[in-house]
């Protein structure tokens, strides 16, 4: 880095809170940790009423804007908006007492929408995460057409705006396609999620990791597993993650006469989920859109076969290591599971394969990619300004 930079980063998640934009934010601010001559702020949310202040790390500073959440991991309305609410004041007073260079938002909305607010004091950067790119989420449709006109202007506002894979590119320039999109992956800790010995045994143990929602179609994965039973193949569905369907996935199971093969964990402390990852045999995902997974890439890391629907970063992701299933179907999903557990050679070869193309993606790179962007960003202003 050539010069001294100083961020204003925000995102409306952040660990405990939310899901992998929040993770890949604190992903991030690990590796930000330190630089010399780079010094970030960070405005973000909490459980905890009031206003609380973090230090991250000597160059780092995370400022909590706290609401009353009734699930750590689903956004209501009411929450988004309150949130906004409190943090648009904190926002403008700590543009008004600090001299940043650069607001980096995640998310498009809600997010950057504090950023468009005071564009004319600083200039922004947007992340787009998933669920702000119009299209991505079904729940979401009537909300997208109504509030297309302002999505439009945050993101025309913006001085960069970067997707984290190239499908979610892809959905975004569907939206507006005149705009200039770039794409910074997410990436993978290496050293924390390793590889074991694994071989496949009688249940094949199938691990997803997610928030409990309807957008990851979940219920698909377990229809999978009573599909497996029908045909002999002793299959078992280990979920990690909550959320509000939880009890509406654990009923479907029991229906399905396989509630002894289904098993909800519940959310697991970080530090354990690298044990997690080593005690099943494949990752299975069946999401109907993602950004990029962080999931998927820390099963990859630990040297899972992946098994998954169509969905965004699925493309960079999954090559010889897994099967993307063409439909969304039960029996699509059970088959590519058995084809990769019925042949110990296949198996093999397809862990060997996610453990070498997931060190492809650090966090390291991405850290270095958001760095030159800063400076690109920065050296262009600075060149208009000449003019």
């Amino acid at each position: 880095m050539e010069n001294d930079l100083r961020i204003l980063m925000l995102n409306y998640e952040f660990p405990p809170i939310g899901g992998g934009a929040g993770k890949a934010h604190l992903c991030l601010l690990k590796e930000f940790a330190n630089i010399k001559g780079l010094t970030v702020d960070v405005l973000t949310s909490s459980v905890e009423p009031g206003i609380s202040i973090e230090d991250f790390s000597e160059n780092i500073t995370i400022y909590k804007v706290g609401i009353k959440k009734k699930n750590l991991h689903y956004w209501r309305k009411i929450e988004v908006l309150k949130w906004l609410f409190k943090a648009s004041k904190h926002y403008a007073k700590l543009i008004d007492n600090n001299h940043y260079d650069l607001a980096h938002a995640f998310f498009g909305f809600p997010t950057a929408w504090l950023c468009l607010k005071q564009a004319s004091k600083l200039p922004y950067i947007i992340s787009l995460r998933g669920s702000d790119v119009p299209g991505y989420n079904v729940r979401l449709g009537l909300d997208y057409k109504i509030l297309a006109g302002l999505f439009r202007r945050i993101w025309n506002d913006a001085s960069a705006v970067i997707a984290n894979s190239k499908g979610l590119q892809n959905l975004a320039l569907k939206f507006t396609p005149n705009l200039e999109i770039g794409v910074i992956p997410n990436g993978i800790n290496t050293e924390k999620f390793t590889p074991a010995d694994n071989k496949i045994s009688c249940p094949i143990k199938m691990l997803t990791v997610c928030r409990l929602i309807t957008r990851k179609r979940i219920d698909l994965l377990i229809e999978a597993v009573a599909e497996g039973k029908k045909t002999g193949v002793d299959m078992e569905l280990n979920i990690a993650g909550d959320g509000n369907i939880q009890t509406k996935l654990e009923s479907l199971a029991q229906e399905l006469g396989i509630a002894d093969r289904v098993n909800f964990f519940g959310r697991i402390d970080p530090d354990k989920m690298p044990d997690m990852y080593k005690e099943n045999h494949i990752f299975v995902m069946s999401s109907a859109h993602e950004g990029m997974s962080n999931a998927m890439l820390e099963a990859m890391a630990s040297g899972l076969p992946i098994v998954t629907t169509l969905c965004e970063g699925v493309d960079e992701l999954i090559c010889d290591n897994g099967i993307v299933v063409d439909k969304p179907e039960p029996n699509a999903l059970a088959q590519a599971v058995i084809q990769i557990a019925g042949d110990d050679k296949v198996y093999q070869k397809m862990c060997q394969a996610s453990v070498k193309h997931a060190a492809n993606f650090t966090w390291t790179a991405s850290a270095e990619q958001y760095l030159k962007l800063y400076e690109r960003v920065l050296m262009t202003m600075e060149s208009c300004d000449g003019i």
